[in-house]
């Protein structure tokens, strides 16, 4: 039997699964990020409102996302040395994504998807 998964959909989902560790300094960001109690306007209840680091708002907790505020993926695309496999050097990898608290920040879903498409533009701006 052929194997069913490519090397891109193996990549995918390794990614996906270190993205998604119980990081502690991920849920200490989120805790840092923590303002105070408030009243969600759409159901009444109580949320917890968190300060999103580059706007200054105050959202609920489905608002906010922690993010690296340097990009895991080097902005020019470089890796250094070039002992890879699925096309990432895994040692300088994951150390970038499993960082201390000092290079997390809470912000916006909004202001991360402006984020990530700017640094996304920058790294595809280096592949020219």
């Amino acid at each position: 039997m052929k194997w069913p998964w490519t090397e891109a959909r193996i990549k995918s989902f390794v990614i996906s699964a270190l993205r998604r560790a119980r990081w502690p300094a991920k849920y200490q960001a989120m805790a840092n990020a923590y303002v105070r109690d408030g009243i969600n306007p759409k159901t009444n209840r109580k949320v917890k409102l968190y300060r999103c680091a580059i706007s200054g708002a105050l959202l609920m907790q489905k608002e906010v996302q922690v993010d690296h505020t340097d990009p895991v993926v080097p902005l020019d695309g470089k890796w250094g040395r070039k002992t890879k496999w699925l096309g990432i050097n895994w040692n300088e990898f994951l150390p970038r994504l499993f960082c201390g608290l000092g290079q997390l920040q809470v912000i916006s879903k909004e202001e991360h998807k402006k984020k990530t498409q700017l640094e996304r533009m920058a790294r595809n701006g280096h592949k020219k």
